[in-house]
């Protein structure tokens, strides 16, 4: 096949893009992939795809680029209708010069689409230490809200979706990468993902039956979603092949926590994870979690070896030789998750324990961390209603309370038993519901460790008169009525909920029963947060 590059064909349409003359005087920056090129002038960027032919795509005619691009504005304007505005022909006109549009000959195609900040990409904003964990949440909802309205595709995705994945990273890696990758290395990566895809076929095909295998994004990673009008959005999905687009909806988001992570991002990383589990309740895939991560750095162990091989200038070429060999790295660290524990926090309301769970979260198991369970969420889950709104007496009967408590114990065993760890954040002021949550850890015989948080309740108070736009309906009064109540004999460690959270994080960290972080996550604790 040659090395990748457009063909003779394209040279002429490549050189008019690429002058002010085909954008109206204006100065063009010119953005090569190693699929396409991107001519940004004005308030307008046009895509041209290269005359390419990959295992896994197919530009090599006028006519497929056509319906590449007419199929990537139909599919991303899903997601960003306020980027995408058609579809363009390049012309060769009556006197042989070329035009974007008008009348002529077509001669290749280009995706017409509106220009944004560049500054405001995800992966921009990271690489300054900008991206802000504050919109981790809303960017999980949209990944959420984008999957739920997606097509659902069972002709793709399953174990033969996967295997494909593999074979192909396999493939890839043994092409493009063979000259810098270690053949070991890569080997042990492709043997490894295939004994998790046989030890996992019946779940990934449970998966498939039940339409979580749907017309995804299947390229989302940072550089694919940018700040529009404050909001995140998604663009540059893929449109050139249903078999990498047409994936379990948690391969889809695998991606984006696999770039995160890969960025010393953990609470960033986590807090999309727990975010789009919040959103969407979906438990059911987290076994395949490790799988699914592996096999996205993996992806770009491959890509970045490629694109690496299009560079010219030498320090591009080295950062993405470098790059795809962190890649593959991580997908070998990926196979090999930190085991699984458990950690319950409980307190009166006002104590600290959902900051405090989501800041030790990114620390404790596998990547992306543990998942945190609160039983705030699941009332109103059970209740019928959004997180933000409001529950009277009804919610708080004592039989939607044993309800609430039961079932957070049951999901806790879930996940565990599918391999993540969890922290179970509620207020635990009966013994049997600490009993339950403590039955959980040991049915499934994983590490078990309970913390109360203890605070003056002028303190507690305080804080619950500061909340805005929380899920817990708690206030002055209901403080007050639990402390009446008192909590009875408490076995587990107590702390201070009066120390700032990083302290208090630190010493529950050094507690013997919490699992130590998985190792790309050492030491990263807190940075570039």
């Amino acid at each position: 096949m040659g090395k990748p590059d457009p063909t003779e064909e394209q040279s002429a349409v490549i050189a008019f893009l690429a002058s002010p003359a085909a954008h109206d005087g204006q100065q063009v920056r010119r953005i090569d992939t190693h699929s396409a090129m991107v001519f940004a002038a004005g308030d307008h960027a046009w895509k041209l795809k290269r005359a390419v032919r990959y295992d896994y795509l197919d530009f090599s005619t006028v006519e497929r680029r056509r319906l590449a691009c007419e199929a990537e504005v139909r599919l991303n304007q899903r997601a960003a209708p306020g980027i995408y505005r058609g579809v363009l022909p390049v012309l060769r006109r009556a006197d042989g010069t070329l035009a974007v549009g008008g009348a002529g000959t077509p001669v290749d195609w280009l995706v017409d689409m509106h220009r944004f900040d560049d500054d405001l990409l995800f992966d921009r904003l990271a690489a300054r230490h900008e991206l802000d964990v504050a919109l981790m949440r809303p960017l999980a909802a949209a990944i959420a809200r984008f999957h739920a309205g997606a097509r659902h595709r069972p002709d793709h995705g399953g174990a033969s979706g996967m295997r494909w994945v593999v074979d192909g990273n396999a493939d890839g890696l043994a092409s493009f990468g063979a000259s810098l990758l270690d053949p070991a290395a890569c080997e042990s990566v492709t043997e490894a993902a295939r004994r998790e895809i046989q030890r996992h076929t019946a779940l990934l095909e449970r998966r498939r039956a039940a339409g979580l295998v749907r017309q995804c994004h299947g390229d989302l990673h940072l550089r694919n979603i940018v700040l529009l009008d404050g909001h995140p959005t998604l663009f540059d999905g893929i449109e050139f092949n249903d078999a990498i687009a047409c994936t379990d909806v948690l391969y889809d988001l695998a991606f984006l926590l696999m770039d995160l992570w890969r960025r010393h991002l953990p609470t960033h990383a986590n807090t999309v994870w727990n975010g789009y589990l919040a959103e969407t309740g979906d438990l059911s895939g987290i076994e395949l979690l490790p799988l699914f991560l592996s096999c996205r750095a993996a992806v770009r162990a491959k890509t970045s070896a490629t694109a690496a091989g299009l560079q010219d200038e030498l320090r591009a070429r080295a950062d993405l030789e470098r790059a795809a060999r962190d890649y593959l790295a991580l997908a070998g660290e990926f196979l090999h998750p930190a085991p699984p524990a458990l950690v319950a926090i409980g307190g009166f309301s006002g104590s600290g324990k959902s900051t405090l769970a989501y800041a030790l979260a990114p620390t404790l198991g596998a990547a992306p961390g543990a998942v945190v369970l609160r039983s705030d969420e699941l009332r109103k889950q059970l209740c019928g209603v959004a997180p933000l709104v409001r529950l009277g007496p009804e919610g708080y009967t004592p039989e939607v309370s044993r309800r609430v408590y039961a079932q957070l114990a049951a999901h806790a065993e879930t996940v565990v038993r599918a391999g993540a760890s969890v922290i179970a954040d509620a207020v635990y002021a009966r013994p049997e519901d600490r009993s339950a949550i403590e039955q959980a850890a040991m049915a499934v015989g994983v590490p078990f460790t309970g913390l109360w948080l203890d605070a003056p309740e002028a303190v507690l108070a305080a804080r619950l008169r500061e909340r805005a736009g929380d899920v817990s309906d708690a206030d002055a009064d209901v403080l007050h009525q639990q402390s009446a109540r008192g909590a009875g004999a408490i076995a587990w460690h107590r702390l201070n909920a009066s120390m700032e959270t990083g302290a208090l994080t630190a010493q529950v960290a050094e507690l013997a029963a919490v699992c130590p972080v998985a190792p790309r996550a050492a030491g990263l604790r807190g940075a570039r947060d």
